[in-house]
């Protein structure tokens, strides 16, 4: 079914992932609602596929984000802290302010400035006042090496696959926090690292995807 959830309109959209039972929760629900995917996907944004947004780069499928809210989505609580590395167009990053509230905040880093810049024009055009009030800030950097001054989150995601553990991006996550990231080369899965207030880290392999690697932006325009 996860493959079946394309739709017409954003609406349509999020219904169909209802329907497939990928999103259930109230707060992901109302965030796919509230942050339109047309905002940050100009081909087919509606398609349950992954798109290009150029510059080697892709937005990932509607029911992997889905995936991606629901299991942060204890940690995206208003008042929450998140990163999101690899934020290409925004749209998670959003999806992910949406869900924190006014008082909560959001870092989406990627290191192509182009995306980056592209990103900032649409949050400026559809939800100005995340960026005015700082809810959501978009930084340009090696989202490998997270984004330590605004350090520790309750919640990291991460849009493309570590070839190993990420201890770094670990490092910058709360007691008790949680990240959702795609691990591995050839053979990939998600893998949901949970942190307790002790500091101590469990792993579990949920799904296995196909992501593009976490790499630097040399190698993304070669990919």
């Amino acid at each position: 079914m996860a493959w079946m959830c394309s739709g017409k309109t954003n609406n349509e959209l999020v219904n169909n992932l209802v329907k497939a039972h990928i999103i259930s929760s109230t707060l992901v629900i109302s965030a796919m609602r509230a942050v339109d995917r047309a905002h940050f996907s100009r081909d087919d944004p509606y398609e349950d596929s992954p798109q290009g947004i150029g510059y080697g780069a892709t937005i990932s499928a509607p029911h992997m984000h889905g995936y991606a809210l629901e299991g942060l989505k204890q940690y995206l609580q208003p008042g929450m802290r998140a990163l999101d590395v690899g934020s290409g167009s925004g749209y998670l990053t959003a999806c992910m302010a949406e869900m924190v509230g006014d008082t909560g905040h959001v870092v989406g880093i990627d290191h192509i400035p182009e995306l980056t810049s592209q990103s900032l024009v649409a949050l400026r055009a559809h939800y100005p006042e995340w960026i005015e009030s700082n809810r959501i800030k978009i930084v340009t950097g090696d989202g490998r090496k997270g984004y330590a001054p605004e350090a520790p989150y309750d919640c990291i995601h991460v849009g493309a696959a570590s070839p190993k553990k990420p201890t770094e991006l670990l490092a910058q996550l709360k007691a008790p926090g949680r990240m959702f990231i795609p691990v591995g080369t050839s053979s990939q899965y998600i893998v949901v690292y949970d942190k307790d207030a002790q500091g101590n880290i469990t792993e579990k392999d949920v799904m296995g995807v196909r992501y593009v690697p976490l790499t630097d932006a040399a190698k993304q325009w070669t990919n």
